[in-house]
């Protein structure tokens, strides 16, 4: 194939009939719809509570990989396992900000499940939308899978920039533009009001801290938008299996969150694994691209690809295990806000709000700033 023909389309071939996606889009409707029925009761996480439901979350993709193995065969259920690997992984990653996020707002602990489930909600609609651009540009030419490839490499060497200066688990919330917007044309409440975003205050409507949350929560949707659909478009050209691993991967994070939240910052070495398998899938991506139009460049196996995202990921969960079990032994108290997490966010260091005088908590505003860095959210 000449050099000329670098351009042309990709025949984007589904395994969905329209009553598969109906069906899907409905159940997943369904699941949102019981997840927000569960967050109106304001009360702390139980965590066998959240155990079971994080159960109940990863046995369906599960069960939804043996269906597409029966019904379609080896290749999609191989493509959906390993996207749904990758996007998992990412979602967890995304899980560490999120918790620094609810910190950072001093979110009270029976309202976080509500921020959480703002932030999902809007992970999936904001995939959605990249999900038929990314669709809609492999469409128009082959030239989208190096645009991809390009992104994952550039977003893992970030990725490994942040972890090595040991800026990536701090967030600074007063230096977020979407934040500062907001605050800029609205006031904000000194308070939580329970769960409510919107009172009035003075004669005027003013928005709560709780709502500022939901805000930068929503805009760190949409950077992990941005790695988070051209990685999984590496492993599967299929549009509907793009967004079945995104929506798997998605629910259950607010279970999950509760119960990995102990454990997130002991995930020392998550970002080293992430930054890898994203560079790994760029690459992978580039090789496509290449042999579409030179057959002699060697394209990376779907299979192949899943042994690779396995390995690393049990690679650094090992590794973080014995380093923190290497600082046990040394007597190094684990500080959270010095043992690097996996958080993607670089930013000012923030200090925590103070209590205002019934404990519910007090956003700052003009908060102490950390070194002048691209803002939190705005990667």
């Amino acid at each position: 194939m000449s050099a000329g023909t670098i351009s042309y389309a990709v025949d984007l071939r589904t395994i969905a009939s329209p009553t598969l996606w109906g069906i899907t889009v409905a159940a997943l409707l369904l699941l949102l719809l019981l997840d927000l029925m569960l967050t109106r009761r304001q009360r702390e996480e139980r965590m066998r509570e959240a155990v079971g439901w994080s159960v109940f979350y990863l046995l369906l993709p599960v069960l939804f990989c043996v269906y597409l193995w029966v019904d379609h065969g080896t290749g999609p259920a191989v493509e959906f396992l390993t996207g749904f690997v990758v996007e998992k992984s990412l979602s967890v990653d995304n899980l560490f900000v999120f918790m620094l996020l609810l910190a950072a707002f001093a979110v009270p602990t029976a309202l976080a499940r509500q921020v959480l489930l703002y932030g999902i909600v809007g992970a999936l609609v904001l995939r959605a939308i990249f999900i038929w651009l990314g669709a809609a540009a492999l469409q128009s030419g082959t030239w989208a899978f190096l645009l991809f490839g390009g992104v994952l490499i550039v977003t893992a060497g970030k990725i490994l920039k942040d972890v090595l200066s040991g800026h990536e688990q701090e967030v600074d919330i007063s230096s977020m533009r979407t934040v500062r917007l907001v605050r800029r044309f609205i006031p904000v409440t000194d308070d939580y009001r329970g769960s409510r975003l919107v009172v009035r205050e003075k004669g005027r409507r003013a928005l709560t801290p709780l709502a500022l949350a939901a805000v930068a929560i929503l805009a760190t949707d949409i950077v992990f938008a941005v790695d988070s659909v051209p990685a999984v478009y590496g492993v599967t050209e299929d549009p509907f299996l793009v967004f079945a691993t995104n929506a798997f991967a998605l629910l259950g994070l607010r279970a999950l969150y509760f119960v990995l939240q102990g454990v997130l910052t002991k995930l020392r070495h998550l970002n080293h694994g992430l930054s890898v398998i994203l560079a790994f899938i760029g690459v992978k991506l580039i090789l496509h691209w290449g042999h579409g139009i030179w057959t002699w460049v060697p394209e990376i196996p779907t299979l192949a690809s899943l042994g690779v995202i396995i390995v690393v990921l049990t690679t650094v969960t090992i590794t973080s295990l014995l380093a923190n079990r290497r600082d046990r032994l040394r007597g190094v108290t684990a500080d959270p806000a010095q043992v690097p997490g996996p958080a993607r966010i670089p930013g000012g260091a923030e200090s925590l709000p103070p209590a205002g005088a019934s404990g519910a908590a007090v956003v700052p505003d003009g908060a102490r700033q950390g070194p002048e860095r691209e803002p939190a959210g705005e990667r």
